[in-house]
């Protein structure tokens, strides 16, 4: 007896999980084909269809073969048949790891999800664009969260499950622009088309003291990326909403106080962290107060400068030491109550001096994502002091690799080494550079 229709399978077969120690080849692509498969909602793994699909044909050919009976109608696929598509929605369903529901594995809920602090946030976003991960409404990357914004997003904030711009404030408290730091995210929700147009990005910081543009990481088409964007995004901007992770460790406000100097780079020109007002607070008690109008803040500002001046000034510092620029030493001084108090009688800090070099604009003008005439500025006195081979065109506005390399080439001239040779100029940089 022969197949009346020879790709008509016999019967239908139960997937069979691989054991979890089994080393077989087969069982391994089963493994890894899991990982990027499509979720249980969308039909199940996209691998197991397949391989359902192999093997009835495979029945149906070896039935022709040794003589069968009339095939039976096969039971439909679960999700539809094999031609038709997975539903595309931009941003999925909540589900827990690589796509599995609730009642398949067991995962902790958002509000359970261990706490999180803002720099395992920002690096865990930076993990995913090193990796280029690609975008996906419907796959799930290695470490089990799907694909898209808000995959993304519930991958850096450390959730037990993949949520949806839609859930994610559940899990979140409003804010307003002007609390915004790394680690919080803006969201956009379409009204008019729930399952359609939606997004949300992870702001990483400001890029211009005017607070128009910022660092934003996306999972957006074709994959993971980090770039400067404008505020509030390239489209629907004023749709976007800020908010930030009820889970951050030390509180939602995050404080961040701490007696570690916590960089040059949290401090000047177009900074906006806790660190600044921790600083302002620390100086107001040391007889800053006269300098704020206003505040401290979280928003870097000439009164911080010049107060920050007032203090170094009363040490005695002068020069490059006195540049109202909080280091190491400055930072020292105030959290462990060291050296004199600002004097009530004493003199403004007087504005810095009009020569031919430039006035350093702050670390905060330089590095990734970083688009500023300083830049430029830079990058063309490298070339003209001979550090200018890494460039292939430009020097421009925008901060690039080449950026950093003739800037480190530079400090290594200076016979400087480690975190002073890093590529990113601080004010011993420029002041070398441009003299």
């Amino acid at each position: 007896m022969t197949l009346t229709d020879p790709l008509s399978p016999l019967m239908e077969f139960d997937e069979v999980e691989p054991e979890k120690d089994c080393i077989c080849g087969g069982c391994r692509a089963r493994r890894l084909a899991r990982l990027h498969a499509a979720p249980v909602h969308e039909g199940g793994h996209a691998a197991a269809r397949s391989l359902r699909r192999r093997a009835a044909v495979l029945v149906a050919a070896v039935g022709t073969a040794i003589g069968g009976g009339t095939a039976a109608a096969a039971a439909p696929t679960p999700g539809g048949s094999s031609t038709a598509q997975p539903p595309q929605s931009p941003q999925g369903e909540v589900s827990g790891p690589y796509g599995e529901s609730a009642g398949a594995r067991s995962y902790a809920a958002p509000g359970t999800a261990l706490a999180v602090t803002r720099a395992q946030i920002v690096q865990r976003a930076q993990s995913w664009v090193d990796q280029g991960v690609p975008y996906s409404m419907s796959r799930y990357w290695s470490d089990g969260y799907r694909q898209d914004c808000s995959g993304f997003v519930s991958m850096a904030w450390g959730l037990g499950s993949s949520q949806t711009t839609w859930t994610l404030p559940d899990v979140a408290e409003r804010i307003t622009k002007n609390d915004l730091q790394p680690g919080d995210v803006l969201i956009y929700n379409n009204p008019a088309d729930p399952q359609a147009g939606s997004h949300v990005t992870i702001f990483g910081g400001w890029t211009d003291s005017s607070r128009t543009k910022y660092l934003a990481y996306e999972q957006t088409s074709p994959g993971a990326k980090k770039r400067s964007t404008p505020y509030a995004y390239w489209n629907n901007s004023g749709g976007y909403v800020p908010y930030r992770y009820t889970g951050l460790s030390g509180g939602s406000s995050d404080g961040a106080s701490t007696t570690a100097f916590p960089g040059a780079d949290k401090f000047g020109p177009g900074a906006n962290n806790a660190y600044v007002t921790q600083l302002g607070r620390m100086l107001v008690q040391r007889g800053g107060s006269r300098f704020y109008s206003e505040g401290p803040g979280p928003r870097w500002g000439e009164a911080d400068r010049k107060a920050t001046q007032a203090f170094q000034l009363a040490q005695g510092w002068r020069g490059t030491e006195a540049d109202g620029l909080p280091g190491k030493d400055t930072w020292d001084y105030l959290v462990n109550g060291k050296g004199r108090n600002i004097a009530a009688g004493t003199p403004l800090p007087p504005p810095p001096p009009v020569t031919g070099t430039p006035a350093f604009p702050g670390t905060g003008a330089f590095g990734p994502g970083q688009d500023n005439d300083s830049v430029r500025q830079l990058g063309e006195q490298l070339v003209r002091k001979g550090f200018g081979s890494p460039y292939t065109v430009g020097p421009g506005p925008r901060w690039t690799e080449a950026d950093r390399k003739a800037t480190q080439a530079f400090q290594l001239a200076q016979g400087w080494r480690g975190t002073e040779a890093d590529g990113y100029p601080g004010p011993d940089t420029w002041r070398r550079l441009f003299s």
